[in-house]
């Protein structure tokens, strides 16, 4: 399993070398514009994001533009965990493990308040299943958090089947640029 894995996310990156940054880019205006749409995202008070790296689904627009009206928590990388922050604006981010730029506010505990989770992964399939970057980072933060999952990725990481272990955590939707893979009454 590990091996097709590895497999698949070294085909995935292959993919993303081949796309160019303004597709890239339109591509994620398209994916927020379909999730800002749905009622999920809009009766949501507290939702946890991530603060996208180039070759992810840009968020950076997305959390600057909801940041003043909803609790959009962003992780933080703490040794083997994720940490969640509240995101107040650029000026307080710094870059962290990875090269992810992380915010530097109040720790948020209260996961019992988070309604939503925009999961970032390598890959989807449409059952719902995540290939991530292979650190577990998720796999350890999402069994904590009583969240509505989505997972958001680009048309090209949809893939037909994910191998998956006992301890992976199906989205309960996934979202690309041309629409709903999974969840589409969200």
């Amino acid at each position: 399993m590990m091996e097709e894995k590895k497999a698949l996310r070294k085909h995935i990156a292959q993919l993303k070398g081949s796309m160019d940054a303004s597709s890239l880019s339109a591509a994620s205006d398209r994916l927020f514009a379909r999730l800002e749409q749905s009622p999920r995202f809009r009766e949501a008070r507290t939702i946890l994001c991530y603060y996208s790296l180039p070759d992810e689904v840009a968020t950076h627009d997305f959390v600057e533009r909801w940041k003043d009206k909803k609790n959009i928590l962003l992780p933080v990388v703490k040794g083997d965990d994720l940490e969640l922050r509240r995101y107040t604006g650029r000026h307080d981010l710094h870059t962290g493990a990875y090269h992810i730029e992380e915010p530097g506010g109040e720790l948020f505990t209260r996961y019992d308040t988070i309604e939503l989770a925009l999961v970032p992964g390598v890959s989807f399939d449409a059952e719902g299943n995540r290939l991530g970057r292979g650190k577990g980072y998720y796999d350890r933060l999402l069994p904590k958090l009583a969240t509505y999952n989505i997972g958001i990725c680009f048309d090209f990481q949809v893939s037909p089947h994910i191998p998956c272990e006992a301890f992976d955590r199906r989205m309960n939707a996934v979202l690309t640029e041309s629409g709903w893979l999974l969840g589409a009454d969200c």
